[in-house]
């Protein structure tokens, strides 16, 4: 069951499905007694739902209050998913569910009052949606709220790559100085920075690497003609034309059936020798073995890897993967981010609870 680890709000009355108590009285006229109906509405809850093996909010869940105010009880409960929903999350009215904690099709079949489940951040692969329209009821994400931080995110990790800084650091720390990895150190202007998925992340990225003096190449077969004019970089129409390319693979798409595994053995095998993969999208974009063994063997010069596919790692095996950055699913994370982050998704709470529009809807669900 989730843990309660915060609440705010009236606690003194029972929520009812219909917002309506029943209460005894006695009609004068007949002199007997009856069931009348007394409207007393409860007020609305909030769930947060934070993932109890990296909690991410806080306690008091400050931000959410100062947004949502009087207008509803708000409560959080660190979850593993959504078998871990108690009668009282199966009775909230909005849903703020925190990155990993998945909703499936059988969880939310249980909401009885829900209107809208905000993913607390831009993808919302964890949330059924499909299930949740049939439903009725709304997904929303976030879909801005980090741009800048992923996108710097994944040109440091460009830049550890290319600039082979962890492994000088390593060398220097064992008070060597002999610079063992120079034949790996890449000039950034005669390199070609690949991107897949031109949103607004990928193209911040696209943006920062073209400044460094990447040459800039990207593919996404749902963006319209003359994005890459607009910004000055170069389109190619096939993954298997911009993985022939590219010495930095970056990645920037969503997590969906089309894009689960879209880096396989095969993707990585069209890479050049001694080439570089970044993620900071959705670890199952790669195939987790499949880039492992690419470490392994030396086809791949390293791997800057903010996500990973079932993240955490899970062996030590994998953690000692040569070349290998990890960095714990934290490119979103800054300061500044989180309170835009939650600030905005506590907003979109607030306009569910109290019937307004929604914002930043996934699954077509308006009402």
């Amino acid at each position: 069951m989730g843990r309660v680890v915060s609440r705010r709000g009236s606690l003194g009355k029972p929520r009812k499905h219909r917002d309506q108590w029943l209460s005894p009285g006695i009609d004068s006229e007949i002199g007997s007694t009856n069931v009348v109906e007394t409207s007393m509405t409860a007020k609305p809850l909030v769930a947060i739902i934070d993932w109890i093996q990296s909690p991410q909010g806080d306690e008091a869940s400050s931000i959410e209050c100062a947004v949502i105010g009087d207008a509803a009880e708000v409560r959080r409960y660190l979850c593993e998913g959504d078998a871990d929903f108690d009668d009282e999350i199966r009775g909230a009215d909005a849903l703020i569910v925190w990155h990993n904690a998945p909703v499936t099709a059988d969880g939310l079949s249980h909401l009885r009052n829900c209107r809208a489940i905000i993913r607390n951040g831009v993808g919302f692969d964890s949330v059924d949606v499909a299930a949740a329209a049939r439903l009725g009821i709304a997904v929303c994400n976030v879909p801005d709220y980090g741009t800048e931080e992923v996108a710097d995110h994944a040109i440091a990790l460009a830049l550890a790559l290319c600039r082979q800084l962890f492994p000088l650091d390593a060398e220097a720390k064992r008070l060597g100085w002999a610079i063992e990895v120079g034949p790996r150190l890449r000039r950034l202007r005669e390199l070609t920075f690949g991107i897949v998925g031109l949103g607004r992340i990928g193209t911040a990225a696209a943006l920062r690497a073209k400044a460094l003096g990447f040459r800039v190449i990207f593919h996404d077969p749902y963006l319209s003609n003359g994005s890459d004019k607009a910004i000055g970089i170069t389109r190619c129409r096939s993954l298997e034309e911009l993985l022939d390319q590219c010495d930095v693979l970056s990645l920037h798409c969503p997590l969906n059936e089309e894009t689960r595994h879209l880096i396989d053995e095969r993707a990585l095998a069209r890479l050049k020798p001694g080439a570089f993969v970044v993620n900071t999208a959705r670890g199952a974009v790669i195939h987790k073995e499949a880039i492992l063994a690419a470490l392994r063997s030396g086809h791949l010069g390293g791997a800057g890897l903010d996500v990973v596919e079932d993240e955490p790692l899970r062996t030590p095996e994998d953690a000692a993967t040569p070349n290998l950055i990890v960095t714990c699913h934290a490119a979103f994370c800054s300061v500044e981010s989180k309170i835009e982050m939650r600030t905005t998704s506590a907003r979109i709470a607030l306009a569910a609870v109290t019937g307004a529009s929604l914002e930043n809807v996934v699954n077509g669900v308006v009402s």
